[in-house]
């Protein structure tokens, strides 16, 4: 059995790697799109999201959704 302050303290270690992951992926995400964007001059990205062109926006989708489980498996 672990006291209330066992518990306190292990709920504050739960909250501080729920931030550390949230910062990790945000700043992992915006990281991959950049270089995204850096890597595919030919086409505007944004733009062809905003026509409606579901391809791109599902290329876009998966990246995010690998690196947060990049991110996941690392934290």
């Amino acid at each position: 059995m672990l006291s209330f302050v066992e518990r306190i303290a292990e709920m504050g270690y739960a909250i501080l790697w729920a931030v550390t992951a949230s910062i990790g992926f945000a700043f992992g995400v915006g990281l991959a799109i950049k270089v995204f964007d850096w890597l595919s001059t030919e086409i505007d990205e944004w733009e062809e999201i905003k026509k409606g062109n579901i391809g791109v926006a599902l290329i876009f989708v998966a990246m995010i959704v690998v690196i947060g489980l990049l991110i996941y498996r690392v934290l």
